[in-house]
């Protein structure tokens, strides 16, 4: 049994690693912290909790938490865990930092995208980038994660077998993805209202969203050579999932069976990718309040293009659950505990 403490606990991602890890059998959640709710009760804040957890909310002093626990998770934005960290905290504790602090290698890059001075670029090397299906043995050698971003989660592993195995042009890579509202976070914003948002669908962060740099390094890192795409994300009104229909021009002729053996080839055997049959198309509502990916594709010969799809939930997938799935991995724990919940549907 190992002690849990989550800096940032109230807001959406925070709030499902709770849910999370109190489903887990080797895990104790001693630290909820929010600099928003400090003393207050955890369960008067999200009331799904009621009788459930009786702790209070704490302050985000990590020094201090580092002291009390053997893994901290940061939800928290952009800035303030590499703000925070240090060799005396990562002497004591893991750290899964759930911002884009450490997620992108080129520091100059994340200061351009991000628009904040790093502040702690000595760690920059060190940290892992969480995406279990890829850097699964690194994880497991880790002290500090980035965990993945969500649309960066869903694009690369709907991307990554065909621009890994050279199937695809990565110069031609265009990315239409589609979020529900959770993935602006808790905080309180007048384009989040339910009036704005209600009966309502837009592009936002057009050829500027934080995540294309992540996305590009990922693809890059897959097929060895640089990558620039077309990103757009949308908002979409509902509360969770993420929808991505990623487009590119075939490198050579190729056939269903062949396409198909290729994703096998990466996703056969991993527990939350799951490859969909000839035809299917992804949904979000199919893997809604689970750690599941799903993925599939559709050759369109008329084009000599490939239309590669996937969906899943990004609060958790993309965000809680993937981070609980990086902490397994890192602890030597079964690397699904706790995370086999069943998509919720309807």
């Amino acid at each position: 049994m190992i002690k849990a403490g989550i800096i940032g606990a109230t807001g959406y991602a925070g709030n499902e690693i709770v849910r999370l890890l109190l489903g887990h059998k080797d895990v104790e959640v001693a630290w909820y912290g929010s600099r928003s709710y400090i003393d207050q009760k955890y369960a008067d804040v999200y009331q799904n909790f009621f009788k459930l957890v009786d702790a209070k909310c704490m302050d985000d002093n990590m020094e201090a938490l580092a002291d009390e626990v053997d893994v901290i998770f940061t939800a928290t934005p952009q800035g303030l865990c590499a703000s925070l960290i240090n060799e005396g905290i990562l002497s004591k504790a893991k750290v899964i930092d759930l911002s884009a602090d450490f997620r992108i290698k080129d520091v100059k890059k994340y200061e351009k995208w991000y628009g904040i001075e790093h502040k702690a670029p000595q760690f920059i090397d060190e940290a892992v980038y969480g995406l279990c299906e890829i850097n699964r043995e690194e994880i497991k050698k880790a002290r500090l994660i980035a965990n993945p971003g969500c649309y960066p989660t869903c694009s690369t592993l709907s991307i990554y077998p065909l621009i890994k195995e050279g199937l695809i042009d990565p110069s031609t890579i265009i990315i239409d993805a589609k979020s529900g509202t959770s993935g602006a976070g808790r905080g309180a914003k007048v384009a989040n209202l339910f009036c704005e948002v209600n009966e309502n669908i837009k592009a936002y962060g057009v050829a500027t969203h934080r995540h294309t740099p992540e996305i590009e390094d990922q693809l890059g890192y897959a097929c060895g050579k640089e990558v620039l795409i077309n990103f757009t994300p949308h908002l979409i009104p509902m509360n969770r999932g993420i929808l991505v229909t990623a487009y590119a021009s075939l490198a050579k002729d190729v056939s269903y069976e062949e396409v198909k053996a290729v994703y096998d080839k990466y996703y056969e055997n991993e527990t939350f990718v799951r490859v969909l049959d000839k035809d299917v198309c992804p949904q979000t509502k199919c893997v809604e309040g689970s750690n599941y990916v799903d993925v599939n594709f559709k050759i369109d010969p008329r084009t000599h293009r490939v239309i590669m799809m996937g969906a899943m939930d990004n609060l958790v997938k993309g965000a809680a659950g993937q981070a609980v799935q990086n902490m397994n991995l890192m602890f030597g724990f079964k690397e699904a505990e706790g995370l086999l919940q069943v998509p919720m549907c309807p």
